[in-house]
């Protein structure tokens, strides 16, 4: 391993949440001896636990200030803009806050899923403060169970021949499988809106499908399989399918539960809406699927389920499962 692929000795991480967590799990496991691992969440929890199993691995700290002062490399996973600007931003204990003075380089990879002209302003602010931090946006693709196998895609927001390319590549590989650089600062985001705009509505369509289909009397497994042998195979249909039973490790088959909030996909959905507008972007579907997020996040027997719990929200049938 050459030292520009060497994997630092002092890792932070800020956002312990459904996504968060499991990245630092796979991210210790892959570690040199020796390499320390700062964290920091807003639930105690959440620190106590992985502190407590990887004792002196993993490292509980009081603010993303002391992170970023004890690491080489911070990455954050968070919820919303608001929230990222708060970690990197404030002048007492945020991120920001520990540039001062700063005598060697710093990488900072933010993971969030958030807005292209908040990430440009918090890598402006980041950039402002001190040239040798820089500013990465990494926003990552597979949900909570790519989170958990280390198969998410990391979109980073540089050109392929970014110097720190390689060493970003070691490092977010211990957490996923793919890292695919998208060309300059905020385009690994406006990836991941224009991914998670079609995720999202090959959601809804498979949704529907499935309904419409069963409806007519093909038994859902069935008609899963004939849609991996045709022309409308896709992901969600063969890994996140949307009706309980077809898979069996997906949400749906279990409640639901885990997986991609539907209130994240609402706000996902609408980013990218809100992205098309401002490129004068023709967004045909946006608008209505955006709607059904909205409604399906406010529904009691949807809101705080995984996205595909859309499927529930159109009356589709769950228990379809054929008697042996």
């Amino acid at each position: 391993m050459t030292d520009s692929t060497r994997l630092p000795a002092c890792i932070g991480f800020i956002g312990l949440g459904a996504m968060g967590k499991p990245m630092v799990i796979n991210l210790v496991k892959k570690l040199s001896c020796g390499t320390k691992v700062f964290v920091h969440d807003v639930v105690e929890d959440s620190m106590k636990e992985l502190d407590a199993s990887f004792p002196g691995v993993i490292m509980k700290c009081a603010n993303a200030k002391e992170v970023t002062e004890l690491s080489d490399v911070v990455i954050t996973m968070l919820p919303e803009g608001s929230h990222v600007k708060s970690v990197y931003l404030d002048a007492a204990v945020g991120i920001i806050a520990a540039l001062s003075g700063l005598t060697t380089s710093k990488l900072l990879l933010d993971s969030s899923t958030i807005d292209t002209a908040t990430s440009l302003y918090v890598k402006e602010q980041i950039s402002n403060s001190s040239p040798l931090a820089t500013f990465y946006d990494t926003p990552v693709s597979g949900g909570v169970l790519g989170a958990v196998n280390a198969t998410i895609a990391f979109f980073v927001g540089c050109s392929p021949s970014d110097p720190n390319l390689p060493r970003l590549t070691t490092l977010l590989q211990t957490m996923g499988s793919k890292v695919i650089p998208c060309g300059g600062p905020s385009l690994g985001l406006a990836a991941k809106l224009s991914n998670n705009y079609l995720s999202g509505i090959i959601t809804i369509a498979c949704a529907e499908a499935m309904d419409m289909g069963m409806r007519a009397g093909i038994e859902a497994d069935v008609l899963a399989s004939v849609f991996a042998a045709g022309t409308a195979q896709n992901a969600i249909c063969d890994i996140f399918n949307p009706v309980p039973g077809v898979c069996p490790k997906a949400p749906s088959s279990n409640g639901y539960q885990g997986g991609f909030r539907v209130q994240l996909m609402k706000k996902d959905v609408g980013l990218a809406v809100d992205m098309a507008r401002r490129l004068d972007s023709k967004n045909i579907l946006g608008a209505t699927s955006l709607g059904v997020y909205t409604a399906a996040s406010e529904a009691s027997d949807c809101k705080d389920l995984d996205s595909r719990v859309v499927y529930r929200y159109i009356g589709g049938r769950e228990d379809w499962k054929r008697q042996e």
